[in-house]
């Protein structure tokens, strides 16, 4: 037991110190908002770490997950301000983003948009292009067999160029009443985003623990070959990996976004590096095969937590950088020196 969860208990016992430290010197950080606001901006990066935990368990990387996120929250803030018949565009959204490519999708659907569209149809719209682009990347990873590492890094670079040549660097604003219901809405003291990312960890816990699909991925990631001797058809489960990843960040848009009065051109920058370490930090092998949604969500609000101290203890934002550095290197190392595999090529450059 102790040997199975000894990263997500070595996390938890660290978060405990930290956060004992910061409520015994900083009052303030033992008030309900702080703990509300250091979950809730877990939430978003939680959602997207579920998937980014999928990719790296199945041996590849994603590194353009801030980019999609950008991508997701400037059109749901478009169709909120405006639309035609929504219904046709999630349609066309879904359909091109599948069919002839995320960006294409993405760009038209906004272009359709001329009045006021419900919210319940903003976030299929965002679900809808998270999963067109997330299919994109693993079709071509899957099928064209182009490193994940090169088309991520592709789709990183082309969206943020699509995004500034679309907007022209002004942001969506302003945006209809309704907006922020999602983002704002309290059960039981908690925001909304924090039920729905808790919940969204419990199911994809299952889903790699105890399904077929959960262990295709853990088998696909520790041994391609063997995988592929045992049956399993990589190419699907690749494919639906990134997919499914996508998805999520459409999802992670809708938990984010809806907490502010606007949608900044800029959304989702550096967050692909955020949630790649806290999966690191939480046990998950960089080389693929091994890694739980559970510690992925513990990293979360380990990282969460260091830079509310920082703010707390008046230490320069500057340092949040180089600390996350500093735990990536020492997860990254501590998993080499612990499988031996240091002579093996990284999961997604194979």
């Amino acid at each position: 037991m102790m040997m199975k969860w000894g990263r997500e208990l070595t996390i938890l016992a660290a978060l405990a110190l930290l956060a004992g430290y910061l409520s015994l010197t900083q009052p303030n950080f033992r008030d309900a908002f702080t703990l509300s606001t250091i979950l809730t901006n877990a939430a978003y990066v939680g959602v997207v770490g579920i998937g980014m935990t999928m990719v790296i368990v199945a041996g590849q990387i994603d590194i353009s997950v801030g980019s999609m996120l950008a991508v997701c929250a400037l059109i749901a803030g478009t169709l909120a301000r405006a639309g035609a018949p929504m219904f046709l565009v999630v349609l066309a959204s879904l359909a091109l983003g599948l069919g002839m490519g995320a960006l294409n999708g993405a760009l038209i659907a906004g272009t359709l948009a001329r009045a006021g569209a419900p919210m319940f149809l903003v976030v299929l719209a965002s679900l809808a292009l998270g999963l067109g682009m997330g299919a994109l990347n693993g079709a071509l990873i899957a099928y064209l067999r182009i490193p994940s590492i090169i088309v991520t890094l592709a789709t990183l670079t082309a969206l943020r160029g699509a995004i500034v040549w679309w907007t022209k660097g002004y942001w969506v604003m302003p945006l209809p009443p309704g907006w922020k219901f999602l983002g704002t809405t309290h059960i039981l003291g908690l925001p909304l985003p924090v039920w729905i990312g808790w919940t969204a960890v419990l199911a994809a816990a299952y889903v790699l623990a105890h399904t077929i699909i959960g262990r295709e991925v853990y088998a696909l990631g520790s041994n391609p070959q063997a995988a592929r001797l045992a049956g399993i058809d990589t190419a699907r489960v690749t494919f639906w990996v990134f997919a499914l990843s996508g998805l999520l960040v459409g999802l992670a848009t809708m938990l984010h976004v809806t907490r502010f009065s606007m949608v900044q051109t800029q959304e989702g920058l550096g967050l692909e590096f955020l949630v790649i370490t806290a999966v690191v930090v939480g046990g998950t092998n960089i080389f693929g095969g091994s890694g739980t949604v559970a510690g992925t969500y513990l990293g979360v609000l380990l990282l969460t937590v260091t830079s509310s101290a920082l703010t707390f203890l008046g230490i320069s934002a500057t340092w949040d950088q180089a600390i996350r550095g500093a735990f990536i290197l020492v997860a990254v190392t501590a998993d080499i020196v612990r499988t031996g595999r240091w002579r093996q090529p990284v999961g997604w450059a194979r």
